[in-house]
Formats: structure tokens, sequence, C-alpha cells
């Protein structure tokens, strides 16, 4: 990372600014204009520098308390393109492969479901069973109890 970069990320690692103009705000801090933090930030999202740009809600502020990491164990063979298609459900966040650990988990697949009460996330649980079928061999709804804050990579300080 050029000092420049690094010091754009420092700026706004813990987010943007909640202002009407945020590039603008974050360029006055670091002495160039909103247009230099918009090109900066597009260039090291394109290097991969930066992964994404985006809002990350607090799902239990908006009254979405029913969140449910569902997990399933999918044939492998299947489960890509099923993954796919799953992701576009409008009440999945997060959609995600991972390895098994042996017969006490033998989960595969992780939707993220919300819901403002419990009904709603099992009836999409239904839908992203229905989806899987005949592929699934099983299924549990894991429910949050509490939300953790989610952070990134955090730098000590601008170079």
């Amino acid at each position: 990372m050029s000092p420049f970069e690094r010091a754009l990320v420092t700026a706004t690692q813990a987010g943007l600014p909640l202002v009407e103009r945020p590039y603008e705000a974050v360029g006055a801090m670091l002495g160039v204009d909103g247009g230099s933090v918009r090109e900066a930030l597009a260039a090291m999202l394109e290097a991969g520098l930066v992964r994404r740009i985006g809002a990350v809600p607090n799902h239990w502020r908006l009254g979405w308390t029913a969140n449910g990491m569902s997990v399933w164990d999918v044939d492998d063979a299947h489960i890509d393109a099923l993954g796919a298609q799953l992701a576009t459900l409008p009440g999945v966040s997060h959609c995600y492969r991972r390895p098994r650990h042996g017969a006490q988990w033998p989960y595969n697949l992780f939707v993220m479901l919300h819901g403002r009460q419990r009904a709603e996330v099992e009836a999409q649980a239904r839908q992203v069973a229905a989806l899987l079928a005949p592929h699934c061999r099983g299924h549990e709804i894991l429910y949050s109890t509490a939300i953790l804050k989610k952070t990134g990579l955090r730098l000590a300080g601008a170079a």
C-alpha cells in the first residue's frame, strides 16, 4: 500500500462519516478532494486491497431479532450451484460453504436468515429446504442470542 492508501484505510476503517458527503469529509481529513477519495477507493477495490465498501446494518436495532444461522448437510456435488441460488433469496444475508467435522457436525452449507420473529425464519428455512431437496440430508437453525460487533482488519496508524 502507498502511504496515501494506508492513510485512507486508517481514516475509513471504522466506517465512513455519517454525513451528506462522506467522501468529501474523508478528503478534508486527508487534505484531498472527495473525487480523489472515490478514485483511490475504486482503485483499491479493483486491486483487491479493499474487498468491499458497504453498509453493515445492526439487525437488532432494525427490529430483526430472530436471526438464525441455518446449517445444512448438502451433497458436495451440488453445493456450489445450490449455494449460488440460495444467496439470491430475500431473507439470506450470508451463504457460504464450510468443512464438515465428523459425525458430530455434518453441516457444510451455512445460510444466515433474518426475521422479526422465529416463525419468519422457520418459513424461510422451509423455502431453503425446498430448494435444496433432494440433495440435503439434514439441517438445524442456530438462533442468535446477542449481536457481536463486526469489525475487519484495523491498521495501527497512517504511515
